[in-house]
């Protein structure tokens, strides 16, 4: 990747050209060479604002986890009947998956070869520990199907939305849009977990 020599630089833009190119090269294969020249500024002058790249992954992948539990917190995860709690989690994850897609996306590649990567990762079972909940308070409720572990419910709905990554591309002119495909998840996983006559 070539870029042309910045003459100024955020910290916000900075953390985008490294998260584009953790993605890229993964984030073992990162140097802060890969990511001066990337940004077209030195070495000294990334220090200047981070103390190395694990500081950079820490902050893209905070970025991506605050918004994702921030939707735990949003007035629809909390009131309401279960059923349509868990499909408003479900549906504003997606939104945030699509949203903040780069950095996202460096989430889930993370491995656990470095403390924050263990850090993330412990960070996303506990978010998929919180879904889950909601998913097995909605059985109770009569609303899910029983024969359906909550566990495997909730790894089969996140395998579904994170392979969202793999081939959603925002762009001009997309044949879907956000909404769509949010939508479009919803249906498709609550349409087999929900109880017959809902």
């Amino acid at each position: 990747m070539t870029t042309p020599r910045r003459d100024t630089y955020t910290p916000e833009t900075l953390l985008g050209v490294a998260v584009e190119i953790f993605n890229e090269r993964g984030y073992d294969g990162t140097s802060m060479e890969h990511l001066s020249k990337a940004a077209g500024i030195s070495k000294s002058s990334i220090y200047h604002h981070v103390s190395g790249k694990e500081e950079l992954l820490r902050r893209a992948v905070s970025r991506a986890l605050d918004a994702l539990f921030a939707i735990l917190e949003e007035p629809g995860a909390q009131r309401g009947r279960t059923i349509e709690r868990v499909e408003y989690v479900t549906r504003r994850t997606v939104e945030v998956l699509m949203a903040e897609l780069p950095y996202v996306t460096l989430l889930l590649r993370v491995r656990g070869n470095t403390q924050t990567e263990r850090w993330a990762m412990e960070r996303r079972r506990e978010f998929d520990h919180r879904v889950a909940e909601l998913l097995k308070a909605a059985a109770a409720d009569g609303d899910l199907r029983a024969d359906v572990d909550p566990k495997l419910a909730t790894r089969l709905l996140f395998g579904m939305v994170n392979s969202l990554v793999e081939w959603y591309r925002p762009h001009p002119g997309a044949s879907h849009d956000e909404n769509q495909v949010a939508e479009a998840v919803v249906r498709l996983a609550f349409d087999g977990l929900r109880t017959d006559g809902l």
